[in-house]
């Protein structure tokens, strides 16, 4: 199957790597409605994205460091910033939103190479896109990138309503 798919057993380790990872992200927004680390789901989410972005930089299918190791060093330093934000309060009172905004941004990162690497394989013999610059897959990652941003508007309306409703709690307290 690997070779009717022209994927290496490494490749189809990174790709069950990066599928967890996604799972367990969609897992969180799920169950939680928030991709945090807080959360078991926010955890396995984090390191199985980390191990997806370090496996993605051994691989190289078109011959030279690229867009796609370009991509993994992104989302390394993307997770770095959520993890700061979210552990040590690196932005003060904006670290609310910023690890909301930071992991959701890893998230959509998943689907850029899955949708690549999909679409160029998919279905066999007859592939969607022909090559990884076909215009083709911008329709499928576009669609990606606008439910981002309505999950990235909605995740970011929950804390504010959130922290507006711990404000209200601590002022009738006082």
């Amino acid at each position: 199957m690997l070779d009717l798919l022209n994927i290496s057993a490494f490749g189809a380790l990174h790709t069950a790597i990066a599928l967890i990872g996604v799972f367990a992200g969609f897992t969180a927004l799920i169950a939680h409605r928030e991709l945090l680390l807080s959360s078991r789901a926010g955890r396995i989410f984090f390191w199985f994205t980390i191990g997806a972005a370090v496996t993605g930089l051994f691989i190289y299918r078109r011959g030279s460091f690229g867009a796609p190791h370009v991509l993994s060093v992104m989302t390394l330093v993307v997770l770095a910033l959520a993890w700061f934000v979210e552990r040590r309060r690196g932005f003060g009172r904006a670290s609310s939103y910023a690890a909301v905004l930071l992991n959701l941004t890893a998230l959509f990162f998943h689907f850029i190479p899955a949708f690549v690497e999909s679409l160029t394989r998919l279905p066999l013999g007859a592939p969607y896109a022909a090559n990884p610059e076909d215009p083709a897959l911008f329709g499928p990652i576009g669609t990606a990138f606008v439910a981002y941003l309505i999950a990235t508007v909605w995740q970011l309306l929950r804390v504010r309503g959130a922290s507006r409703r711990a404000a209200t709690r601590g002022a009738r307290l006082a």
